[in-house]
């Protein structure tokens, strides 16, 4: 076995192929030469992924972002960055290169990534894979918060209920932002959107590589868990929820804050996704109805 991997490593030392490794916190744990070269990677150096595209974009180098807000794009890409267990797409390089990259993703979170060198392909071509896997993007985000939306949160839903069929846990939160409509009513819609945007941003900091956040309509959101039993999700909500009482998202008012209350539902075999959504909205209903601003579990 050992001659084995010391041969791979040697391949894949030798290939043009780009190769890489993340474990589940999305730090680098393995990168061929192709690879840090295109991402301007020293030997050594183990970046964390966001990490490694904030200093890129800075830079003007490796992959080609095209946006006037690195912080809302970074948020719509990690919003599907390791969300299924295979996922295959294109992207540029400030190079002038072309690469079809391909992301496969085990149960405990570690990604490989391998790139392959298409830049020989018709321009044309590439035109319309681009314009295809923008209307992919947008089909999937939600528009005003950046994060994914109703449509691809259910479909993560759904992967974690077939795993629990066999074997495997998970639980779902629903998170909803209190007093939303007051704030509404209060201090106008602009600022009602600031709020959401604010919460989509902070939780979304909080959310491990292999779990899924959206906003699925109104005030209301998500968070998918695969893998996850209901104590760690129960500690790792409550944290969030901790996030939220210290924000204070209106430059107008720097004295305003906001809350928010949060259900969990922990996956049974016999689930359906409606099934598990209304547990978890009925903890929901729990936690507001016992005073707001906590989380409670089916």
């Amino acid at each position: 076995m050992d001659e084995t991997i010391e041969q791979l490593l040697h391949l894949s030392a030798q290939t043009e192929t780009l190769m890489a490794v993340y474990d589940g916190d999305d730090r680098l744990r393995y990168a061929n030469s192709a690879f840090r070269s295109a991402y301007f990677i020293e030997p050594e150096e183990t970046p964390l992924w966001p990490d490694l595209m904030r200093r890129n974009f800075d830079l003007g180098r490796g992959t080609v972002i095209r946006t006037d807000n690195f912080e809302e794009w970074l948020r719509s890409t990690q919003s599907r960055r390791g969300k299924i267990g295979y996922r295959a797409f294109e992207t540029d390089l400030s190079d002038g290169r072309w690469l079809w990259m391909t992301e496969a993703v085990q149960k405990n979170g570690w990604m490989l990534c391998i790139a392959s060198d298409i830049t020989r392909l018709k321009v044309h071509g590439r035109t319309v894979r681009q314009d295809r896997d923008q209307a992919i993007k947008a089909s999937y985000t939600d528009e005003l918060t950046g994060v994914a939306n109703r449509r691809f949160v259910m479909a993560r839903v759904e992967d974690m209920l077939e795993a629990a069929r066999h074997g495997s846990s998970g639980c779902l939160a629903v998170f909803d932002i209190d007093n939303f409509k007051r704030i509404n009513d209060r201090l106008g819609h602009h600022a009602g959107d600031l709020v959401l945007r604010d919460f989509a941003h902070r939780i979304h900091q909080n959310v491990r590589r292999n779990d899924c956040f959206g906003r699925v309509g109104g005030e209301e959101f998500l968070l998918v868990m695969p893998a996850t039993g209901p104590e760690d999700a129960l500690a790792m909500v409550e944290r969030m929820l901790t996030v939220i009482r210290f924000s204070r998202p209106l430059p107008d008012s720097p004295d305003f804050s906001y809350t928010c209350s949060a259900g969990i539902a922990a996956c049974v075999s016999t689930d359906s996704a409606s099934e598990l959504y209304r547990r978890a909205d009925q903890a929901l209903y729990d936690a507001k109805m016992s005073g707001r601003d906590r989380v409670r579990a089916a």
